[in-house]
């Protein structure tokens, strides 16, 4: 029972909408790969990954075994790729429940054949999709250590190579000879798998940025095509509404994105005290804001515990009567103040938008007046903190319920 009044409503609309928009942004090069890894990046997977199943997701990108556990559970059809790896005594979770493991390690296929051979499965019966590391230097099995790594593959006869996959640094930048670099080198182990006799029905890079530039799309296609495999793209964060700027090496912003996307999450809580305070009342911990003149101020139930950013402390602002009420001193763990002198009729348990939008007061008090919308946004949180639209969505907490909503 949750009655600390702050949630996030997560809106089933406006996801199935901006899977569509991506959908058709990726014909006819590219499948989808629906990313709901860290808990569909803070909207809550069990909402979340439902939804795109039944918005004609066929696939669906978790971290670990547990999150894939998870949204096996409520989406029983879907093919799930585990994304990170896994470690020793994920093994049979993976088989049993479906799950389709990615490799790069001899140890990681080497528990894969055993527990295959335990449970004396048939030839080539354990998908699994092995990641090429081609200049990300994270995970992923170098091109030095490819061929061995596919030897080890055919001689684990349990498994199956479904998919070969590969990450780039750098997406968001158009031109990049990094990326240029990484396609090329991916291109190069595609023509290595080809050459082991290993036939993938999957192969797949990129990310949001990859898709909405789409000017690589079609030359990955084509890589995969000549393996005989569909090409899959894997959108993460635009799937939730929000996607990074392109730039151009010297960091420039060049063009607009070729989709409209809509946040999928709202973030709210209510005011829970007013006060007015004179000129020189020092608010919050060390005194860091000191009022240069009569205010009125609402307490927010909201801080850093529930992943209300620390970095948003007299920087950020929230909505109240759709207008920006500007933050006061540092955000707490469990409160924040802001200011409403300037928001008439302000009372307590007042709807407060901390992510979100709002219909402004003037708009909203006469049915005549043109409606205009006010945002606060990820994007905004992350400016203001001096971070990035990833951190602010994923760092909401689980104390913060999720609702469905339209």
């Amino acid at each position: 029972m949750h009655t600390r009044p702050i949630w996030a409503e997560i809106s089933r609309s406006r996801l199935a909408a901006n899977y569509r928009a991506l959908q058709f942004a990726a014909a006819p090069h590219a499948d989808l790969l629906a990313v709901v890894k860290a808990d569909a990046y803070g909207h809550g997977v069990t909402l979340c990954a439902p939804w795109l199943v039944e918005a004609g997701a066929q696939w669906l990108g978790v971290t670990s075994v547990e999150e894939g556990l998870l949204v096996r559970k409520h989406c029983p059809q879907a093919h799930i790729l585990v994304l990170c790896g896994f470690w020793p005594g994920d093994e049979d979770a993976l088989i049993e429940h479906a799950l389709t493991p990615t490799v790069w390690t001899e140890q990681h296929i080497a528990l894969l054949a055993r527990a295959a051979e335990r449970r004396k499965l048939t030839a080539q019966s354990v998908p699994v999709h092995l990641e090429i590391d081609t200049g990300m230097t994270r995970q992923g099995a170098a091109l030095a250590e490819l061929p061995e790594v596919l030897e080890q593959l055919r001689a684990a006869s349990a498994l199956r190579l479904d998919g070969v996959f590969t990450h780039f640094a750098s997406p968001e930048i158009l031109n990049s000879p990094q990326n240029d670099a990484q396609q090329a080198r991916f291109a190069q182990a595609l023509t290595m798998v080809k050459a082991a006799g290993l036939h993938p029905a999957w192969v797949h890079a990129g990310n949001s940025s990859t898709l909405l530039a789409q000017d690589r799309l079609p030359a990955l296609a084509s890589l995969a095509g000549a393996l005989g495999a569909k090409f899959l793209v894997r959108p993460g964060l635009a799937l939730y509404g929000y996607a990074l700027p392109f730039v151009q090496q010297d960091g420039s912003v060049v063009r607009p994105l070729p989709v409209e996307l809509q946040p999928v999450l709202s973030w709210k809580t209510r005011v829970a005290a007013l006060r007015t305070v004179e000129r020189g009342t020092a608010v919050g911990y060390g005194a860091t804001y000191v009022a240069q003149k009569a205010m009125r101020l609402a307490l927010l139930p909201v801080g850093y515990a529930d992943g209300f950013h620390r970095g948003l402390s007299s920087l950020g602002r929230v909505l109240v009567r759709g207008q920006h009420a500007p933050i006061l001193g540092r955000v707490s763990m469990d409160l924040t103040v802001v200011d409403v002198s300037a928001v008439a009729d302000v009372a307590v348990s007042e709807e407060v938008m901390l992510i979100g939008e709002q219909t402004a007061a003037s708009a909203a008090a006469s049915p005549n007046a043109e409606k205009k919308n006010v945002h606060v946004s990820a994007e905004d949180h992350a400016h203001w903190a001096g971070t990035i639209a990833y951190e602010i969505l994923c760092g909401i907490s689980v104390r913060v319920p999720r609702v469905g909503a339209t």
